[in-house]
């Protein structure tokens, strides 16, 4: 019987009761639901444990600890539970993320045994669109990339990573990790990419998560000596155009607040902001 406020590790047989907690922000939660779909909360097959808060006996709130910790409608007092748990367990993520109010609480009850941090990204506007834009044509270059292309797509993409978080993600495994991940977005054919003549990536993006509901766009990429000549707005919006055709009715993603050249070109898009997450990497 559980008590009337309390968290522990959740199983397998408590999967609809987390899905009805992840369905409730279909956006902001898309990457977590994603895996859930696919993988239920078998710790093994998900990657991480789901972590799970109730209150008057009902699940209310998540926290999936994984190679990420990501609150999940996480109230104040769910978010000092998790807390309370994460530093019983010692830190095994590589960053914490997601919405900005409850991973900035989660984190500053974690910073004095947790901390310093890498690199704490405070503000990450969450932006969203339905349709595709009207005054922009999409890219007729960009298209999915083929399994045959993986090893010309992988420097573009250890590229990105290496400007997004600021390592390479060819560290520590030497990147098995990272390329198994890449060659899944291709293999399911969710990586994107414009080639120039001598087969080299321009641009490129991939929907990392996805639901029936929503999905996400990441790991958008222009080459550098393209930067500034107008490929990332029509790019962005071939990728828009097949998300919304082949995958899901509302497509996301969250940027840097400082990235402003991408912010702007995200705009000219039909993105519109909608919420912000928080980064915290180590």
């Amino acid at each position: 019987m559980l008590t009337q406020t309390t968290s522990r590790v959740l199983e397998p047989s408590d999967l609809d009761a987390a899905l009805a907690v992840l369905d409730r922000e279909p956006v902001a939660n898309a990457f977590v639901t994603s895996r859930v779909r696919i993988a239920g909360l078998d710790p093994w097959r998900l990657g991480g444990e789901m972590w799970g808060w109730y209150e008057d006996g009902m699940l209310t709130s998540l926290c999936y600890a994984g190679a990420n910790l990501v609150p999940i409608c996480a109230t104040p007092r769910a978010v000092r539970a998790f807390a309370d748990r994460a530093r019983r367990a010692g830190r095994r993520c590589s960053s914490i993320v997601g919405p900005a109010g409850s991973t900035a609480d989660l984190w500053r009850l974690l910073e004095p045994q947790w901390g310093p941090a890498r690199d704490v990204r405070r503000r990450q506007p969450l932006m969203v669109t339905d349709s595709l834009p009207s005054g922009i044509v999409p890219d007729p270059y960009v298209r999915r990339v083929r399994k045959d292309e993986m090893e010309t797509l992988m420097p573009a993409c250890v590229a990105m990573f290496t400007e997004e978080v600021g390592v390479s993600p060819l560290a520590g495994d030497g990147g098995l990790l990272y390329q198994a991940r890449v060659a899944e977005l291709v293999g399911s054919g969710r990586a994107f990419a414009r080639f120039d003549t001598d087969g080299k990536v321009v641009f490129k993006a991939e929907i990392g998560a996805a639901t029936d509901r929503a999905c996400q766009i990441q790991g958008v990429w222009v080459a550098p000596e393209y930067r500034g000549t107008g490929v990332a707005a029509p790019g962005m919006a071939a990728v828009l155009r097949y998300a919304l055709a082949d995958v899901a009715p509302v497509v996301s993603l969250y940027v840097n607040d400082f990235n402003t050249a991408a912010r702007r070109a995200y705009t000219r898009v039909g993105f519109q902001e909608v919420g912000a997450f928080m980064s915290v990497l180590f």
